[in-house]
């Protein structure tokens, strides 16, 4: 496999996958420009099949995925980080949860929030339309369908792709999830083949959401400015939030996506706050308690229930298309989340992405959907119902209407949707760059912007193919490829994660003692303690002890037959590598650390390992990592002779660890 790695401005990604993917999608794109009533006459009978034929494995890998997270989370495999051990989170617990719900489903909630339950009050498949049943069963299928198997779904994509990528130095992309089985071969055609479905499926996934984006701009902007309704409007619409992610690509990350998720949900909190306050207050609470608890007892019915005994053709349009859409969109996501979720444990990452991300969606549509049903219900507002079942994309501004203030109400929410769709189409960009680049995120400009490009003319394409059927069939198709493979990276998870519970239970016992075979003296001890070396002495110590120990060790070690290197990287830290053949190598390394001092002053001050700025809050330790990371003791004034005694230790736990998986 080779990667374009040239100067900057220069294309960096892996040629099979880019030209394939890209050739993929524009042979799908002039299909559905040129031939408009095929396309959507094939989509339409493609949906129907799989629909009839398909449902039971959709509802089924929705459910595997389900309990395996739940249950790897709380297992003692949810101690394992998405990193190496010493790892701290990139993003504060608010950024994160911000960036990975705008990122997720927004712009969905926005769409459904006031539409579906509606929907499903008037048309609920066990209860008598507009009955008090009906309300309580339209709640429960709302979050259903929008709780915790949708983030099960995107949760367990991005653990997959986070594990392999920060635990085992993967390739942040779908293909890592097979190299428990397959190994090196990831690389090679079947890795690719992987890579390219899962962009096709995710083009497919992002075009679905922006289309819901911008059927409800439309609507919006007809609502409150007489904008005509129509494919034109909507191309232009499409082009215009287009343009804006482009500029967010543009800027990056931390500058575009993360702010603008902040935004997102400040000004979605604003929105939901001011419904809230202006409704029906108590009644809301009572109906957010009860829907919980409605929705938890319910919930292993629902997510088995296929109406096998009395078939309906309301769960293809809902239940399946949902699960469809998620599966097509979570290669997207999960990636996303994953990018933004290193030094994570994975119980901390599965509340934060299963629990939290639902309990706010039920928080949303208790607002928005228990408010409309109580208006058609016990107000009489059936104008709100005949909209709705007419027009799902009016179905919020019409809500909104309801309340003082609407104007301002309704122009939030077409800014609150602009928003979701410039940090969708944004995080779709970065994520399909990735997939096509081998996992790298330092390409050129271009390269970001062609992806950018790619999602708007897709979305346009599919648009003009047949609306939202289209979407929607393209959503539900892509998805049942992609699902095979995540079945088999789930697998792969499950075996990966025993074996990394392995070599914990093998490398368990505390690690330094092991070295009073051959003692530091008491003095030295307690010179390193009183002393608290500064960064040059750890470097110097590093270079004149640490490295040539190393060195010794591998020469040894050549000497039995066995291939080895030793590095010398930044800031002095020294790597000793002991290649296993076809079995995991072990490492040795040892790096500078900053730590503060018992007395320190500032106990908030930022460490930097790689400088001493002669604060008097910081000094320095040498101390040892393994390919797990940080082992938390310090070697700082051992002699040669102690220092190779401690990494023969370590090389027998390695070699045990290795004979536990044999």
């Amino acid at each position: 496999m080779k990667l374009r790695t040239t100067d900057e401005g220069k294309a960096k990604f892996d040629p099979p996958v880019f030209y394939t993917a890209t050739a993929i999608l524009l042979l799908l794109v002039a299909y559905a420009v040129f031939f408009p009533e095929d396309a959507t006459a094939r989509f339409q009978s493609l949906q129907n099949t799989i629909v009839a034929n398909m449902g039971w494995y959709y509802v089924l890998i929705v459910a595997i995925l389900l309990v395996t997270v739940v249950v790897i989370s709380m297992s003692r495999l949810g101690d394992i980080k998405l990193g190496a051990e010493h790892e701290k989170p990139e993003y504060s617990y608010a950024s994160w949860l911000a960036m990975l719900f705008s990122a997720g489903i927004g712009i969905g909630l926005l769409f459904f929030g006031v539409a579906e339950p509606v929907m499903h009050f008037q048309n609920p498949p066990d209860a008598a339309p507009g009955t008090v049943e009906a309300a309580r069963e339209a709640m429960v299928l709302s979050i259903f369908h929008w709780g915790f198997h949708v983030w099960a779904i995107f949760a367990g994509v991005a653990l997959i792709l986070g594990y392999f990528s920060y635990r085992h130095n993967l390739p942040l992309t779908l293909r890592s999830a097979l190299y428990p089985l397959i190994g090196e071969r990831i690389h090679g055609p079947i890795g690719h083949a992987i890579d390219v479905f899962a962009i096709i499926s995710t083009v497919c996934g992002v075009a679905t959401t922006l289309g819901f984006g911008v059927l409800q701009m439309n609507s919006g902007l007809n609502h409150l400015f007489g904008v005509p309704v129509g494919e034109v409007t909507q191309v232009i619409l499409i082009v215009v939030t287009t343009a804006l992610a482009t500029l967010s690509v543009m800027v990056g990350l931390d500058a575009g996506i993360k702010r603008l998720s902040q935004l997102n949900m400040g000004l979605a909190a604003i929105l939901v706050l001011t419904v809230l306050v202006l409704g029906s207050t108590v009644f809301l609470f009572q109906a957010f308690v009860q829907n919980v608890g409605s929705y938890l007892s319910v919930l292993v019915n629902r997510t088995f229930n296929l109406y096998a005994y009395a078939p309906t053709d309301w769960i293809g349009g809902w239940t399946i298309f949902y699960w469809g859409w998620c599966l097509s969109w979570s290669p997207f996501v999960g990636l996303f989340i994953a990018r933004i979720s290193r030094g994570r444990t994975i119980r901390e990452f599965v509340v934060g992405t299963l629990l939290m991300p639902t309990l706010i969606t039920i928080v949303w549509l208790t607002v928005f959907g228990n408010s409309a049903i109580r208006m058609i219900r016990q107000e009489g507002l059936q104008s709100l119902a005949a909209i709705i079942e007419q027009d799902q994309s009016l179905a919020l501004f019409q809500f909104l209407e309801q309340f003082p203030f609407s104007q301002a109400l309704s122009l939030l929410a077409i800014v609150l949707v602009v928003i979701f769709f410039v940090t969708s189409a944004d995080s779709g960009a970065l994520v399909m760059n990735m997939l096509s680049s081998h996992g790298r995120d330092d390409t050129p400009m271009w390269q970001r912007i062609f992806w950018a490009a790619i999602i708007g003319v897709v979305a346009i394409a599919l648009l003009l193919a047949g609306g939202l059927a289209s979407l929607q069939t393209a959503a539900i198709t892509s998805a049942l490829p992609f699902s095979l493979i995540l079945l088999v990276a789930i697998y792969g998870l499950v075996k990966a994660l025993r074996t990394d519970s392995a070599k914990r239970d093998a490398q368990s016992a505390p690690v330094a003692p092991i070295s009073a075979r051959n003692p530091v003296s008491w003095e030295r001890r307690l010179k390193n303690l009183v002393q608290l070396p500064s960064l040059q002495e750890v470097h110097d110590y590093i270079r004149e002890t640490g490295l040539p120990a190393l060195r010794d060790f591998a020469a040894q070690m050549e000497k039995n037959g066995f291939e080895t290197k030793v590095e010398e990287g930044e800031n002095s830290v020294v790597h000793l590598e002991i290649f296993q053949g076809e079995e995991v190598d072990f490492l040795y390394s040892i790096h500078p650390k900053a730590h503060l001092k018992p007395n320190a002053g500032n106990p908030d001050a930022e460490l930097d390992d790689a400088h001493d700025d002669g604060s008097p809050d910081k000094y320095f330790r040498a101390e040892v990592h393994l390919s797990e990371g940080g082992q938390d003791y310090d070697v700082m004034g051992w002699t040669r002779d102690q220092l190779l005694t401690d990494i023969l230790s370590q090389y027998e736990r390695h070699l045990q660890f290795l004979h536990t998986l044999r």
